[in-house]
């Protein structure tokens, strides 16, 4: 093999690999799923053996070049045929946008707080904080953070 072959078979790999990390990326984003389901994607063998292939990035190898976790979440749930067919729904989609939101903001919440002990600061929340929260924990509520809601709504919508 010359050089030349060898640095194309190089920056090929490179670019699949590139292609394929900033796609398992954007599933992390509800509403590109719901592009995906509403233009039947989820309904091509080829593109779900695409899905089926991506779980590499799980591995140890990979995992650390994903910047968003809860896109190898959602490539897990998309395994399955009925959260692909789910995904189909706006307001599904739009229930799975909130509860990461909420889920981000507790994280954040979170973060700064240990932050804040680390520095010797103390911090106090209003109600309407303590309200939300109280909410976010709620198994009943639609608006549960998605660590552990979206797996409880996912295996109730299953049944």
């Amino acid at each position: 093999m010359n050089d030349d072959l060898i640095q194309t078979i190089i920056n090929d790999d490179r670019q699949r690999f590139l292609l394929d990390l900033e796609f398992v990326q954007t599933l992390a984003n509800p509403q590109y799923l719901n592009f995906l389901a509403q233009r039947n994607y989820f309904k091509n063998q080829a593109f779900i053996n695409y899905l089926k292939y991506l779980l590499y990035f799980k591995e140890d190898n990979y995992i650390k070049y994903i910047h968003y976790p809860q896109a190898l979440y959602f490539l897990d749930l998309l395994q399955r045929e009925q959260f692909r067919q789910e995904l189909v729904n706006t307001a599904y989609c739009r229930q799975i946008e909130d509860q990461q939101l909420l889920a981000w903001q507790r994280l954040q919440r979170r973060k700064n707080q240990l932050l804040n002990n680390a520095a010797g600061i103390t911090t106090t929340t209003t109600n309407n904080n303590n309200n939300n929260e109280a909410d976010a924990t709620n198994p009943q509520n639609s608006t549960n953070a998605i660590s552990t809601s979206t797996t409880a709504t996912n295996n109730t919508q299953l049944r």
